[in-house]
Protein backbone atom coordinates (compact mmCIF):
# COMPACT_ATOMS: atom_id res chain seq x y z
CA UNK A 1 0.00 0.00 0.00
CA UNK A 2 2.84 2.37 0.12
CA UNK A 3 1.97 3.91 -3.60
CA UNK A 4 -1.43 4.24 -2.28
CA UNK A 5 -0.14 6.63 0.67
CA UNK A 6 1.70 8.77 -1.45
CA UNK A 7 -0.60 9.64 -3.70
CA UNK A 8 -4.10 9.50 -1.93
CA UNK A 9 -2.99 10.32 1.69
CA UNK A 10 -5.59 12.70 2.92
CA UNK A 11 -7.89 12.44 0.07
CA UNK A 12 -11.38 11.30 -0.39
CA UNK A 13 -12.88 8.63 -2.87
CA UNK A 14 -16.60 8.78 -3.78
CA UNK A 15 -17.56 4.80 -4.56
CA UNK A 16 -20.17 3.53 -6.60
CA UNK A 17 -21.64 0.40 -6.63
CA UNK A 18 -24.41 -0.74 -8.94
CA UNK A 19 -26.95 -3.71 -8.46
CA UNK A 20 -25.27 -5.53 -11.32
CA UNK A 21 -22.23 -5.84 -8.88
CA UNK A 22 -23.89 -7.17 -5.93
CA UNK A 23 -26.32 -9.56 -7.40
CA UNK A 24 -25.96 -13.16 -9.48
CA UNK A 25 -27.57 -13.78 -12.14
CA UNK A 26 -31.22 -14.75 -10.34
CA UNK A 27 -31.30 -11.09 -8.99
CA UNK A 28 -29.82 -12.36 -5.32
CA UNK A 29 -27.93 -9.84 -3.12
CA UNK A 30 -24.20 -11.32 -2.68
CA UNK A 31 -22.76 -10.99 1.04
CA UNK A 32 -19.31 -11.85 -0.03
CA UNK A 33 -19.77 -9.24 -2.81
CA UNK A 34 -20.47 -6.69 0.27
CA UNK A 35 -17.94 -7.63 2.27
CA UNK A 36 -15.47 -7.78 -0.45
CA UNK A 37 -16.23 -3.84 -1.02
CA UNK A 38 -16.72 -2.60 3.02
CA UNK A 39 -13.16 -4.88 3.54
CA UNK A 40 -11.46 -2.64 0.86
CA UNK A 41 -13.24 0.44 2.33
CA UNK A 42 -11.81 -0.27 5.40
CA UNK A 43 -8.08 -0.68 4.20
CA UNK A 44 -8.73 3.04 2.15
CA UNK A 45 -9.79 4.35 5.93
CA UNK A 46 -6.39 3.20 7.51
CA UNK A 47 -4.31 4.61 4.67
CA UNK A 48 -5.78 8.08 6.02
CA UNK A 49 -8.13 7.89 2.66
CA UNK A 50 -11.91 9.11 3.04
CA UNK A 51 -13.97 7.20 1.55
CA UNK A 52 -17.57 7.66 0.49
CA UNK A 53 -19.93 5.09 -0.64
CA UNK A 54 -22.87 5.24 -3.15
CA UNK A 55 -24.82 1.86 -2.81
CA UNK A 56 -27.37 0.86 -5.08
CA UNK A 57 -29.71 -2.14 -3.92
CA UNK A 58 -32.58 -1.16 -2.02
CA UNK A 59 -34.93 -2.16 -5.02
CA UNK A 60 -34.00 -5.65 -5.51
CA UNK A 61 -33.51 -6.18 -1.44
CA UNK A 62 -36.88 -5.24 -0.89
CA UNK A 63 -38.03 -7.45 -3.78
CA UNK A 64 -36.76 -10.44 -2.30
CA UNK A 65 -38.78 -9.88 0.74
CA UNK A 66 -41.84 -8.95 -0.73
CA UNK A 67 -41.29 -11.35 -3.88
CA UNK A 68 -44.14 -8.93 -5.65
CA UNK A 69 -46.41 -6.40 -4.69
CA UNK A 70 -50.54 -5.72 -5.27
CA UNK A 71 -49.32 -1.93 -7.12
CA UNK A 72 -49.53 -2.10 -10.97
CA UNK A 73 -48.24 1.60 -11.25
CA UNK A 74 -43.89 0.81 -11.73
CA UNK A 75 -43.23 4.48 -9.68
CA UNK A 76 -45.48 2.98 -6.32
CA UNK A 77 -43.86 -0.25 -7.47
CA UNK A 78 -40.17 1.06 -6.89
CA UNK A 79 -41.53 3.30 -4.07
CA UNK A 80 -42.52 -0.18 -2.11
CA UNK A 81 -39.82 -2.04 -2.77
CA UNK A 82 -36.84 0.53 -2.13
CA UNK A 83 -38.72 1.43 1.35
CA UNK A 84 -39.02 -1.87 1.95
CA UNK A 85 -34.99 -3.07 0.99
CA UNK A 86 -33.65 0.44 1.80
CA UNK A 87 -33.37 -0.92 6.18
CA UNK A 88 -32.12 -4.13 5.30
CA UNK A 89 -29.12 -2.87 2.72
CA UNK A 90 -28.16 -0.58 5.78
CA UNK A 91 -28.56 -3.61 7.95
CA UNK A 92 -26.23 -5.63 5.78
CA UNK A 93 -23.91 -2.41 5.80
CA UNK A 94 -23.95 -1.86 9.50
CA UNK A 95 -22.92 -5.45 10.38
CA UNK A 96 -20.12 -5.90 7.97
CA UNK A 97 -18.47 -2.00 9.17
CA UNK A 98 -19.03 -3.06 12.96
CA UNK A 99 -16.79 -5.89 11.71
CA UNK A 100 -13.98 -4.35 10.57
CA UNK A 101 -14.65 -1.42 13.89
CA UNK A 102 -15.90 1.27 11.44
CA UNK A 103 -19.33 3.13 11.53
CA UNK A 104 -21.57 3.66 9.00
CA UNK A 105 -24.48 6.36 8.14
CA UNK A 106 -27.28 6.30 5.59
CA UNK A 107 -27.69 9.67 3.66
CA UNK A 108 -30.93 9.68 1.61
CA UNK A 109 -30.91 12.41 -0.79
CA UNK A 110 -33.14 14.05 -3.77
CA UNK A 111 -32.22 15.80 -7.05
CA UNK A 112 -33.24 19.23 -5.42
CA UNK A 113 -30.94 18.40 -2.74
CA UNK A 114 -28.11 19.47 -4.83
CA UNK A 115 -29.25 22.77 -6.26
CA UNK A 116 -27.84 25.57 -4.82
CA UNK A 117 -29.26 26.99 -1.87
CA UNK A 118 -30.17 25.72 1.66
CA UNK A 119 -30.63 22.85 0.68
CA UNK A 120 -27.69 21.82 -0.56
CA UNK A 121 -25.62 23.38 1.96
CA UNK A 122 -27.58 21.30 4.43
CA UNK A 123 -26.11 18.19 2.23
CA UNK A 124 -22.53 19.69 2.57
CA UNK A 125 -22.89 20.00 6.60
CA UNK A 126 -24.07 16.49 6.87
CA UNK A 127 -20.97 14.79 4.23
CA UNK A 128 -18.57 16.98 6.06
CA UNK A 129 -19.42 16.61 10.10
CA UNK A 130 -19.89 12.57 9.35
CA UNK A 131 -16.27 12.36 7.65
CA UNK A 132 -14.86 14.51 10.34
CA UNK A 133 -15.87 11.75 12.77
CA UNK A 134 -14.39 9.06 10.79
CA UNK A 135 -17.89 7.56 9.63
CA UNK A 136 -18.88 6.09 6.25
CA UNK A 137 -21.46 8.23 4.22
CA UNK A 138 -23.66 5.52 2.33
CA UNK A 139 -25.79 7.63 -0.02
CA UNK A 140 -28.57 6.88 -1.84
CA UNK A 141 -31.95 8.10 -3.72
CA UNK A 142 -34.72 9.02 -1.68
CA UNK A 143 -36.77 6.25 -3.91
CA UNK A 144 -39.72 7.01 -1.43
CA UNK A 145 -40.28 10.33 -1.93
CA UNK A 146 -38.39 11.54 -4.99
CA UNK A 147 -40.94 12.72 -7.56
CA UNK A 148 -40.57 11.07 -11.13
CA UNK A 149 -39.53 15.00 -12.55
CA UNK A 150 -36.65 15.61 -10.11
CA UNK A 151 -35.67 11.68 -10.14
CA UNK A 152 -31.69 11.17 -10.72
CA UNK A 153 -30.99 9.40 -14.01
CA UNK A 154 -29.64 7.21 -11.66
CA UNK A 155 -26.87 6.10 -9.34
CA UNK A 156 -24.10 7.34 -11.15
CA UNK A 157 -25.70 10.97 -11.44
CA UNK A 158 -26.02 10.86 -7.99
CA UNK A 159 -22.11 9.71 -7.24
CA UNK A 160 -20.87 12.25 -9.40
CA UNK A 161 -23.20 15.27 -7.63
CA UNK A 162 -21.78 13.80 -4.15
CA UNK A 163 -18.09 13.83 -5.46
CA UNK A 164 -18.59 17.46 -7.01
CA UNK A 165 -20.48 18.24 -3.58
CA UNK A 166 -17.78 17.12 -1.25
CA UNK A 167 -14.46 17.66 -3.28
CA UNK A 168 -13.50 14.35 -3.80
CA UNK A 169 -9.83 13.77 -5.60
CA UNK A 170 -11.58 10.79 -7.16
CA UNK A 171 -14.72 8.59 -8.49
CA UNK A 172 -14.76 5.33 -8.89
CA UNK A 173 -18.28 3.61 -10.57
CA UNK A 174 -18.30 -0.39 -10.15
CA UNK A 175 -19.82 -2.42 -12.82
CA UNK A 176 -19.54 -5.56 -14.03
CA UNK A 177 -17.45 -5.19 -16.89
CA UNK A 178 -13.49 -4.89 -16.52
CA UNK A 179 -13.96 -0.95 -18.09
CA UNK A 180 -14.82 0.53 -21.65
CA UNK A 181 -14.38 -1.61 -24.82
CA UNK A 182 -14.25 -1.15 -28.04
CA UNK A 183 -16.77 -3.68 -28.68
CA UNK A 184 -18.99 -6.01 -26.34
CA UNK A 185 -16.58 -7.09 -23.80
CA UNK A 186 -17.18 -10.79 -24.69
CA UNK A 187 -16.68 -10.14 -28.16
CA UNK A 188 -13.14 -11.82 -28.93
CA UNK A 189 -11.90 -8.29 -31.35
CA UNK A 190 -12.79 -5.82 -28.47
CA UNK A 191 -10.09 -4.34 -26.66
CA UNK A 192 -10.62 -2.31 -22.76
CA UNK A 193 -9.85 1.41 -23.40
CA UNK A 194 -7.17 1.70 -20.36
CA UNK A 195 -7.70 5.90 -20.52
CA UNK A 196 -10.05 8.06 -21.76
CA UNK A 197 -9.45 11.93 -22.63
CA UNK A 198 -12.93 13.63 -22.22
CA UNK A 199 -12.50 14.96 -25.72
CA UNK A 200 -12.39 11.67 -27.20
CA UNK A 201 -15.55 10.44 -28.80
CA UNK A 202 -15.89 7.09 -27.80
CA UNK A 203 -19.42 6.89 -27.33
CA UNK A 204 -19.66 5.03 -30.59
CA UNK A 205 -18.53 1.62 -28.35
CA UNK A 206 -20.76 1.51 -26.28
CA UNK A 207 -23.66 -0.68 -26.40
CA UNK A 208 -27.08 -0.93 -25.32
CA UNK A 209 -28.52 -2.76 -22.49
CA UNK A 210 -32.08 -3.75 -21.52
CA UNK A 211 -32.73 -4.19 -17.76
CA UNK A 212 -35.78 -5.44 -16.15
CA UNK A 213 -37.40 -4.28 -12.52
CA UNK A 214 -35.61 -3.43 -9.70
CA UNK A 215 -32.14 -4.30 -11.71
CA UNK A 216 -30.76 -0.65 -11.51
CA UNK A 217 -31.21 2.36 -14.23
CA UNK A 218 -27.39 2.78 -15.08
CA UNK A 219 -25.95 1.32 -17.89
CA UNK A 220 -22.79 1.92 -19.54
CA UNK A 221 -23.91 4.77 -22.07
CA UNK A 222 -24.98 6.65 -18.61
CA UNK A 223 -21.59 5.74 -16.88
CA UNK A 224 -19.68 6.91 -20.18
CA UNK A 225 -21.88 10.32 -20.03
CA UNK A 226 -21.29 10.25 -15.70
CA UNK A 227 -17.82 9.72 -16.53
CA UNK A 228 -16.88 12.45 -18.98
CA UNK A 229 -18.80 15.22 -16.89
CA UNK A 230 -17.20 14.03 -13.63
CA UNK A 231 -13.62 14.26 -15.04
CA UNK A 232 -14.26 17.49 -16.57
CA UNK A 233 -14.69 18.75 -13.16
CA UNK A 234 -11.04 17.48 -12.41
CA UNK A 235 -12.48 14.61 -10.73
CA UNK A 236 -10.70 11.97 -12.18
CA UNK A 237 -13.29 8.90 -12.62
CA UNK A 238 -12.83 5.00 -13.12
CA UNK A 239 -15.41 2.40 -14.50
CA UNK A 240 -14.04 -0.68 -13.29
CA UNK A 241 -15.13 -4.09 -12.32
CA UNK A 242 -16.55 -4.55 -9.00
CA UNK A 243 -16.38 -8.07 -8.59
CA UNK A 244 -13.16 -8.07 -8.72
CA UNK A 245 -10.38 -8.63 -5.50
CA UNK A 246 -9.39 -5.95 -4.61
CA UNK A 247 -9.89 -3.46 -7.41
CA UNK A 248 -10.43 -0.23 -5.10
CA UNK A 249 -7.43 -0.41 -3.68
CA UNK A 250 -5.58 -1.37 -7.04
CA UNK A 251 -6.95 1.48 -8.86
CA UNK A 252 -5.90 3.75 -6.06
CA UNK A 253 -2.41 2.14 -6.42
CA UNK A 254 -2.05 3.41 -10.32
CA UNK A 255 -2.75 -0.43 -11.41
CA UNK A 256 -3.46 -0.47 -14.93
CA UNK A 257 -7.20 -2.10 -14.39
CA UNK A 258 -10.57 -0.24 -15.66
CA UNK A 259 -10.61 2.97 -17.25
CA UNK A 260 -9.66 5.59 -16.32
CA UNK A 261 -11.51 8.69 -18.05
CA UNK A 262 -9.68 12.54 -17.27
CA UNK A 263 -9.30 16.25 -18.54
Amino acid sequence: MKTQKNTMDNKRVVIKVGTNVMTNKDNRILGPVLNELVRQIAELYENNVSPILVSSGSAIAGMEVLGDCKATDPSTRRQIFSSVGQPRMMRHYYSLFHDYGMRCAQVLATKRDFAPGKHRENMINCYEGLINEGIVPIANEDDAVSLKMSMFSDNDELASLVAELTNADALILLTDTDGLYTGHPDDDDSEKLDKVNVEENVEQYVQASEKSEGEGRGGMKSKLKIAKATAKKNIPTFIANGKRKNVIVELLEGKDIGTKFYA
